[in-house]
């Protein structure tokens, strides 16, 4: 009977419930006639709302919500090549929402839930939840010091003592010390349900890492000539990623199921491009609680790089960060609209920015260019080549450990999944986006802390 279904297009769960269960009690009773019984119920439901077995069907019919997709696609632009047939899907799935408005496609994207990871979507006064991400606000941040760039092979054990004892990495991780952050004062969480109930966690996770492809890593920033302030020349420099931890996680989750909830006409492979607008009050309570989760993401940031500071002893000579997986209200052809960057980076003029590549591979200190076709936005990396499941699968540590080898790299902690193999090349990812971002300085990875492996990725 599911190829029977599928000819009325009869797709919202709910709808599809109501259908089978309908079946299951009309079938026995109109054996051969329920093909064509469906098919006049289908084209005129009201004639069967008395129906003894199918009247619940046809009730659900006459008052199911009809998703009513834009008459044309919203127009999305792409860079880079051969992302992959389930990447455009799920941009082209984006593009035919209602409150879409435009699109575009970074060079690092791969399939995602809803949203690639790597692509950026304009609503019209709308938020998706799942266009932001589970991970609300995971972000990078960089500091550079004035330390001497001998300590980078020189003084592998200490640095990475550093590493291992003023950061924390897993799906419960606390760091050792709990810190005292003003975030934490912030009036959001008590103003929100939602918030209220995950302060305490919040509050103990504060200052840790995550797992996933979360990371804190020492390495050498090489300005090739002055910028923003920086000297041409050499520095250490320490490079981090991660977000909102658990916090974010159960504000995606609840806000997600609202979304979800507020649009039973959405067929299954738009389920997770559920909107709220921001003219009602859950849109207005989750832009509320995904700034919150922005500034307790920078925050966890904030503790880690000054904890650092402090131990290695050195002064700080450059910090600069950004937010990916968030939405922002910004204005773009005349016209204000909210744009999420799902894995991507916000690259409006003069911007500042930074682009990681993996634990064997390069990343880069960037500043935006403003390009309208992006909506102003960049890569939030290399992007993956292959799933978890193929790099635990295919990928050996001895293949790994050559690698990280060869890169001069020391591996503090990681998984076989977020090894270097399974990531895209980032220098054909910056080759194509030159007219996108503006490369001031490489950062190359020497020490690399990630989550044990075997945790469950929490990006």
């Amino acid at each position: 009977m599911a190829l029977r279904l599928g000819e009325f297009g009869w797709t919202s769960p709910a709808l599809r419930a109501a259908a089978q269960q309908a079946i299951a009690a009309a079938g026995p009773v109109l054996r051969g006639d329920l093909p064509q019984t469906l098919r006049r119920l289908h084209a005129d439901p009201e004639d069967f709302l008395t129906h003894p077995q199918l009247g619940v069907l046809a009730a659900a019919i006459v008052h199911e919500p009809v998703f009513h997709e834009r008459p044309e696609p919203a127009p999305w632009a792409q860079w880079g090549d051969e992302l992959g047939e389930a990447t455009y899907r799920q941009m082209r799935n984006a593009a035919r929402l209602p409150v879409a408005v435009a699109g575009a496609l970074m060079p690092d994207a791969h399939p995602g839930y809803g949203l690639p990871i790597g692509g950026v979507l304009a609503t019209d006064d709308s938020v998706v939840p799942y266009a932001v991400g589970v991970d609300i606000a995971c972000r990078m941040r960089l500091t550079v010091f004035d330390a001497p760039v001998e300590r980078l092979a020189q003084d592998i054990p200490g640095l990475s003592d550093i590493l291992e004892r003023q950061t924390a990495f897993g799906l419960g991780a606390k760091r050792q010390d709990r810190p005292d952050h003003a975030v934490m004062d912030d009036p959001t969480w008590r103003q929100l349900r939602v918030t209220r109930g995950l302060y305490d966690k919040a509050g103990a996770q504060l200052g840790s890492s995550g797992s996933g492809n979360h990371f804190v890593e020492f390495g050498l920033m090489t300005f090739a000539e002055d910028a923003v302030g920086v000297p041409a020349g050499e520095y250490v420099a320490v490079l981090s990623h991660s977000g909102s931890r658990a916090a974010g996680a159960g504000v995606a989750a609840h806000y997600t199921k609202l979304a979800r909830a507020r649009h039973p006409e959405l067929p299954d492979d738009l389920q997770y491009l559920a909107w709220l607008r921001l003219d009602d009050d859950d849109g207005r309570e989750y832009w509320a609680a995904m700034n919150l989760m922005g500034r307790y993401a920078a925050a966890n940031h904030e503790v880690i790089h000054a904890a650092i500071t402090a131990a290695l002893g050195a002064q700080v000579v450059l910090s600069v960060e950004n937010h990916h997986n968030f939405a922002w209200k910004e204005t773009h052809g005349g016209r204000e609209v909210i744009v999420h960057r799902k894995g991507a980076t916000p690259a409006g003029e003069g911007v500042l920015g930074v682009i990681p590549g993996s634990m064997a591979a390069p990343g880069y200190l960037v500043r935006g260019k403003g390009s309208p076709a992006s909506l102003r936005s960049a890569s939030h990396g290399a992007g993956r080549l292959m799933s978890r499941t193929e790099a635990r699968r295919s990928v050996t540590w001895r293949e790994v450990n050559a690698r990280l080898a060869a890169a001069n790299v020391t591996l503090l902690s990681a998984g076989l999944d977020e090894s270097p193999g399974v990531y895209k090349d980032i220098g054909q990812v910056m080759d194509a986006q030159t007219d996108l971002v503006e490369t001031l300085a490489r950062f190359d990875p020497r020490i690399v802390k990630m989550a044990d492996a075997g945790e469950a990725p929490e990006d």
